[in-house]
């Protein structure tokens, strides 16, 4: 039977009654805080969270509609509070987007990150390809990166600024039919509709841009968590504190 030396029985004795581990603590992680997005860029990610979210929801509903309701039609305004909150997000989110615009000019490095991608530089790419052997599972870690990591990055200016662009003028291009001509909506957008070919293609390719933006948020999120718990550095709550953390 092994004998304990008196120092030991003392930190065994105290790692009882705290509930620390000593030896567990100086060979754990240790990790480094970098402060990455400024309250204005978490701000937009949240708001524009929910405000996409109720896009998606309300929009699905808006091209196919619930069935018909029970009673008189003036008593039943439904679809028409639908389409309200709809376009009450869509202007969130163009007003969003626009503040976001701004913050890239006066924020930090890290805040213009969502608008320009070095396309052009070969090192880039070696960066994304290995963060895309990471995804599949084909390399053990990751390299470390204070921002978006560069396959991220790519990602957020294709998938998510490129579409919400897309979706914010075909979006205000169906509006301005309600605003009608001489409007500013038609004087801006109102362009768009004759050069798809007509309203019905303006609302196809509006609705399919609204399920690419799913399928990018699915990915989005799944990426997120799987970075937190897998990867070598904070992803979720860096857009909740502003500080990246390093686990080694």
């Amino acid at each position: 039977m092994s004998t304990l030396s008196a120092e030991e029985l003392v930190r065994q004795r105290l790692a009882d009654i705290t509930g620390i581990d000593e030896s567990a603590v100086s060979h754990g992680q240790s990790t480094k805080s970098v402060y990455v997005y400024e309250a204005p860029v978490r701000v937009w990610h949240w708001v524009n969270v929910v405000t996409i979210t109720v896009l998606c929801l309300t929009g699905y509903f808006i091209g196919k509609p619930l069935p018909t309701m029970p009673g008189e039609a003036s008593a039943n305004y439904l679809m028409g509070y639908i389409r309200f909150v709809h376009f009450t997000a869509g202007y969130i989110m163009a007003i969003g987007l626009l503040g976001r615009a701004y913050w890239a000019l006066v924020g930090n490095h890290h805040a213009r990150e969502l608008f320009w991608v070095p396309l052009f530089h070969k090192a880039y790419w070696t960066e994304v390809f290995k963060m895309l052997l990471w995804y599949l599972f084909i390399i053990p870690k990751p390299n470390q990166y204070v921002g978006h990591n560069p396959l991220a990055r790519l990602a957020m200016f294709a998938g998510y600024l490129m579409l919400s662009i897309f979706m914010i003028v075909t979006g205000f291009a169906l509006y301005s039919e309600g605003a009608q001509a001489g409007s500013w909506q038609d004087m801006m957008f109102g362009w768009v509709i004759p050069m798809f070919g007509q309203s019905q293609d303006v609302h196809t390719w509006h609705r399919l841009g609204m399920w690419a933006m799913i399928i990018f948020i699915t990915l989005h999120v799944y990426a997120a968590i799987r970075e937190d718990i897998m990867g070598r550095q904070s992803i979720v709550s860096t857009m909740i504190s502003g500080h990246r953390t390093f686990k080694d």
